[in-house]
C-alpha cells in the first residue's frame, strides 16, 4: 500500500499529541493546527499518535476529536484518523444500516481491498461489533442482491500473478453464454466473479472483450438497470478498475445539485494512501479539471482544507 509524502523532519508521535491537545484547549478548536498535523501523517504515524495520545492524557483521540468538531469535517477527520481496517469496518457497519444504507461501500470494500486487508476488516468488525460481517450482510440483504454480495465479502481471493489461460477461455465463454441468455444470477456467473483472483478475473474479461467485441459491462448495460444490475457492473468495475469506479463516485458527489459530502468523503479518506493518484488522472481526463480543483470549488472552509490537503495540494 502506498503511503503519503511525510518529510523527514516531521514532529515525534509525542509533538503532535502535545499540539492535538493544545487544539482543544482554551476558547475554540484550532481547526488548521488539526488540520496540519493529521492531515500530514501517514497511516502508521496516526495510530502512533492516537497511542500516544491515549497514554498521556487518558482519552481516545477519536473521543477528543468527535466532542471538538462537527458536520462533514469532522466526519473526514474521524474517518481519516481511524485505522484503516477499523475505518472499513465502520464503513461497512454503516452500509448495512436501514438509514444509511449502501450496497456500494460493500462492493467498494470487498472487490478493491487485498484479500489480508479485506480479512483484517472482518476481524476489526467482529471486534467492534460483536458479530461477522457476513452476518450483518445476510441480515440486510435479500434475494440476488444478497446472492452477489454474501459471497464477496467472504472470500479470500489468491492473490498472486498466476494466470490460467484455457480457464480463462472457458470461463469467458461461460460468462457470454449467460449474459447471452440475460442469467445474470446465475450461479456459475457469480461464482466467476466472487471467487477468482483478479489477476484470473481480467485475463478471462480480456478475452471476452477480444473475442466478443464488446467489454462485459458494456453488454451488462443492455440488460436491465435494477438495483442489482448496477452492483453487478460496479463489483466487475472495482475488481479491474477501481480508479475507474472511484471517479465515476466522485463525479456524482461534486458534479451535481447539492454535493454528496458522504460519498466524497469516503473515497477521499479510503483511497488518498492507496491509488489517489491514479483516481485523480482518470478524473482529469474524464472532467478536464483537476480532482483538487473541483473539490474546492465544491466544498468550503475546514471541510475543503482538510480534502485538499488530502488530495496532495500543498506541501504534504
Amino acid at each position: 500500500m502506498a503511503s503519503l509524502k511525510v518529510p523527514s523532519n516531521v514532529p515525534l508521535p509525542e509533538e503532535d499529541a502535545e499540539q492535538l491537545h493544545k487544539a482543544f484547549s482554551g476558547w475554540g478548536t484550532n481547526e488548521k493546527l488539526i488540520i496540519s498535523i493529521l492531515a500530514h501523517r501517514n497511516s502508521a504515524q496516526r495510530s502512533m499518535i492516537r497511542s500516544v495520545y491515549a497514554a498521556t492524557y487518558n482519552e481516545d483521540l477519536l473521543k477528543a476529536l468527535d466532542k471538538e468538531l462537527s458536520s462533514d469535517f469532522e466526519r473526514a477527520v474521524m474517518l481519516w484518523t481511524l485505522d484503516p481496517a477499523e475505518r472499513d469496518a465502520y464503513l461497512a457497519k454503516e452500509s448495512t444500516k436501514m438509514f444509511t444504507k449502501n450496497n456500494w461501500v460493500l462492493v467498494e470494500i470487498a472487490c478493491t481491498r487485498s484479500a489480508v486487508e479485506l480479512f483484517k476488516v472482518k476481524q476489526a468488525y467482529q471486534a467492534r461489533y460483536k458479530k461477522s460481517l457476513e452476518e450483518d450482510v445476510a441480515q440486510h440483504t435479500s434475494g440476488d442482491l444478497r446472492k452477489l454480495l454474501l459471497p464477496l465479502v467472504s472470500t479470500f481471493r489468491y492473490e498472486g500473478d498466476d494466470v490460467n489461460m484455457m480457464l480463462a477461455r472457458s470461463e469467458a465463454k461461460i460468462l457470454h453464454e449467460k449474459v447471452s441468455e440475460k442469467a445474470f444470477n446465475d450461479d456459475d456467473f457469480i461464482r466467476i466473479l466472487t471467487t477468482r483472483s483478479k489477476a484470473q478475473l481480467s485475463a478471462t474479461l480480456n478475452h471476452y472483450n477480444n473475442e466478443h467485441g464488446n467489454s462485459i459491462n458494456k453488454n451488462l448495460k443492455e440488460g436491465s438497470d435494477d438495483d442489482y444490475m448496477k452492483l453487478l457492473r460496479a463489483s466487475i468495475t472495482c475488481l479491474t478498475y477501481p480508479e475507474k469506479h472511484f471517479e465515476k463516485v466522485l463525479r456524482l458527489a461534486i458534479n451535481k445539485m447539492g454535493t454528496d459530502e458522504w460519498g466524497l468523503t469516503r473515497v477521499v479518506t479510503t483511497r488518498t494512501e492507496v491509488d489517489m493518484e491514479r483516481i485523480k488522472e482518470e478524473y482529469q481526463r474524464r472532467n478536464s479539471i483537476p480532482l483538487d480543483r473541483a473539490v474546492a470549488k465544491d466544498t468550503s472552509g475546514d471541510y475543503e482544507d482538510m480534502l485538499v490537503a488530502l488530495l496532495g495540494h500543498g506541501d504534504i
